[in-house]
């Protein structure tokens, strides 16, 4: 009897212990998640900037190229039938 409830406790006590390594696991997941996510937001946040056009131009001008002064015009092709 004695034998049969202490590898009773031990099953309860490894149970319990696996059970809190999952919670202490899901606990550091959940901060890596709100980590990568602000770091997502953080990225987002810097490609609109480099995509407004003012960072553009001066990335442009760096390089030597500027923008047209002549506006682009519609090319229109009638069809030929």
């Amino acid at each position: 009897m004695i034998l049969f409830i202490s590898v009773l406790a031990i099953i309860m006590i490894a149970s319990s212990h696996s059970a809190d390594k999952k919670v202490h696991e899901i606990a550091r997941l959940n901060n890596e998640v709100k980590e990568l996510r602000s770091e997502m937001i953080d990225a987002r946040g810097k490609l609109m900037d480099l995509k407004k056009e003012t960072s553009v131009e001066i990335k442009m001008k760096e390089k030597g190229l500027a923008i047209s002064e002549i506006p682009p015009t519609k090319i229109k092709v009638k069809s030929q039938k």
